[in-house]
Parts: C-alpha cells; sequence; structure tokens
C-alpha cells in the first residue's frame, strides 16, 4: 500500500480509500465486516461512508451504512488505527432525513451527533459536506445554469464546522460534489475568520470524467486541496461488464436501472476503446482504469467499492499497477477523442 498525507492536514491515509454505500442495501453486514477486515489487512487505513448511505438512499435504510461500521469500530476495537470520513447530507433529495436537510447550524448538528452515535465513536477524523446547498452544477450537470435561490450561506456552514472542530468532534473538514466558486469561498472564509480550511474535495474523477482537471486540479495543486476520488469505475462500467447490453446478476445497474450516469452511447464507446487498450497490454480493465486515478497528481486517494471480496481484491491490488507511458499516451488519444463522457 502506497500513503501520503491528505491536503494540509497530518492524516496519513492510503492511496486506496474503502467506500463503502454498499453496506445495508447490497451487502449485508456481515460482508460488510468481512470487506473492513480485508482492507485493512490489505494496509488500508481510510474509510468513507455519509449519513445518508446505502445507495439508493431510502427511508428504510438511511443510515444502516455508518451502523455497520460503528458495530465493525466496536468489535475490532482499532478505532484509533482507521481514519473515519463522512459526510452530511444537503438539502433537495430526501424529505425524511431531519424532515429535509439543510447546511444550517441546527442540522449539520444533528446530523454529526446522529453519525458519531452509529459510528460509535466520540470524532470523526475528516467531516465533509456532501453537497452544496445553493443550485448548482453538480452530480452529472456540467454546465450552471442562473439560480437566485435563496440557500443556507456557506459561511454559517463553515462556521459550525469550525466549532465542531474546536470541540474535538472532528478533526479536519473536506467539501464533495463542489465547483471552483465554492471551494473559493471556503478557503476565502477560512482565511479570512481563522477558520479551519477544507482538506480534501470528494467529486467524480474517472476515464470516464475529468472534469475535475479543468477548474479544480489547480485548487489541489496551490492550495493543498485533495481529491477523493469517487466513483473511479463509473459504476463499474469501465471493468467492461456491462458492454454490448450484459447485465450481470446481481450488478448495481442490473439492480438499480435509474442509474445511467456512466450508460449513455459515448460512454459505451468510450469503454470499449479503454477496455481493448487493457487487453492489449495484458492488464485488468478495472485495473487499469484504477491505476490511472492512483497516478493522478492530485489524488489524495481513489475511494473504491465493491459488493464481493473479489471485485475488492482486484480493486486494492490497482496500487501494484504501473502504467506505461505508452498505455497513458493512449488513454491521452482515447480522451481527446471522447472527452469526459459522464461528467
Amino acid at each position: 500500500m502506497q500513503y501520503s498525507t491528505l491536503g494540509s492536514s497530518d492524516l496519513e491515509v492510503s492511496k486506496i480509500c474503502l467506500g463503502t454505500m454498499t453496506f445495508g442495501e447490497q451487502n449485508s453486514q456481515q460482508e460488510g465486516h468481512e470487506q473492513l477486515d480485508l482492507a485493512i489487512s490489505k494496509g488500508v487505513n481510510f474509510i468513507d461512508t455519509a449519513e445518508m448511505y446505502p445507495v439508493p438512499p431510502r427511508k428504510e435504510t438511511y443510515g444502516a451504512t455508518e451502523e455497520i461500521i460503528g458495530n465493525w469500530l466496536a468489535r475490532r476495537k482499532n478505532r484509533s488505527q482507521v481514519i473515519i470520513a463522512t459526510k452530511v447530507a444537503g438539502p433537495g433529495m430526501m424529505d425524511y432525513l431531519r424532515g429535509g436537510a439543510e447546511l444550517t447550524r441546527q442540522q449539520i448538528t444533528q446530523a454529526l451527533e446522529n453519525s458519531l452515535r452509529r459510528l460509535q465513536t466520540d470524532y470523526i477524523d475528516l467531516y465533509q459536506v456532501h453537497w452544496p446547498a445553493r443550485k448548482t452544477n453538480f452530480f452529472g450537470r456540467l454546465g450552471y445554469q442562473y439560480d437566485d435561490t435563496e440557500s443556507t450561506p456557506i459561511a454559517e456552514t463553515l462556521e459550525t464546522l469550525a466549532e465542531f472542530v474546536h470541540a474535538g468532534k472532528v478533526r479536519y473538514v473536506g467539501i464533495s460534489n463542489e465547483t471552483p466558486w465554492g471551494a473559493t469561498q471556503y478557503l476565502n472564509l477560512a482565511n479570512e475568520r481563522q477558520w479551519p480550511r477544507i482538506i480534501s474535495i470528494q467529486n467524480p474523477y474517472s476515464l470516464l470524467n475529468r472534469s475535475y482537471e479543468i477548474g479544480l486540479a489547480e485548487f489541489s495543486h496551490r492550495e493543498q486541496v485533495d481529491l477523493l476520488a469517487y466513483s473511479p469505475l463509473g459504476f463499474g462500467v469501465l471493468s467492461g461488464k456491462y458492454l454490448n447490453g450484459a447485465r450481470p446478476a446481481g450488478a448495481r445497474l442490473t439492480l438499480f436501472e435509474a442509474y445511467t450516469r456512466y450508460s449513455n452511447q459515448q460512454s459505451e464507446l468510450a469503454t470499449q476503446k479503454y477496455v481493448q487498450l487493457a487487453q492489449q497490454h495484458g492488464l485488468s480493465a478495472a485495473q487499469m482504469a484504477l491505476a490511472y486515478v492512483n497516478s493522478r497528481p492530485f489524488t489524495g486517494a481513489n475511494i473504491i467499492g465493491a459488493t464481493t471480496t473479489a471485485q475488492l481484491q482486484e480493486n486494492i491490488e490497482s496500487i501494484n499497477v504501473s502504467l506505461s507511458d505508452e498505455v497513458i499516451a493512449r488513454i491521452e488519444d482515447i480522451h481527446q477523442q471522447i472527452p469526459n463522457p459522464s461528467p
């Protein structure tokens, strides 16, 4: 395993982070604990979750993922050995969550206390804002549509997070599904008011979606705000298992047909090209896709998820895959032909 310091913090995190959004939906508690045990045995020390997990979010399963992780922490008694990241949900998607989640002081405080209880811990290493309160372009939208609807000010959100850090309930803060403007606001407020600086941005990044490079990679470089890359396999699409209309039993896109972000015609064409490239060089398509994300200088950690231990083993082993200059050059050629088909 490889490790690095996340952003401007003192958190030494594994380059591979275990994503857990299947725990409580596609994976039982026993299976989740098996995944956690395997990841730890391979040197992974970084676990990412969220209050709204599992996915797809449902009222009946809300909070189950954090509860599964909390039960594992209680049984293994290894809290000090792992770095736990979780997220507070933004507004507009789940009416059942705290009566309609907002990023106000009252709502975030309630969310944090609930997460601490479910995780059976008294502190969170990295607490992230899952998505903005304002209406902007995230979750698959590239173009910004002008909108002046009032939303919770970022200043209120960050001030509340600062209080959590001061109280010792949160060590560091981060953002997710954010834009360059949003990242700028968090950084400016931190500098002006001596509040905690964000250390990470959890945004999508994969061979099918490199939009992070356009406006946010420079933030990572100049401001020590690292990318936590989510969906690095595009919901498993980049493994090639869905090509030619295939829908393997039990696979995410087989079970949840509404998730079409990575399934359009251009994505299929790009995936075919990437899978063929991997085959030509004797590589696993999934490992090639993950190795590319691992290799980017702005990647603080690559959040991988799986529904089986075999998948998880293969994905973790991507840390040992180095891509040749020839493979990198061919990846860039494909990207130029079909850029960002799944933003």
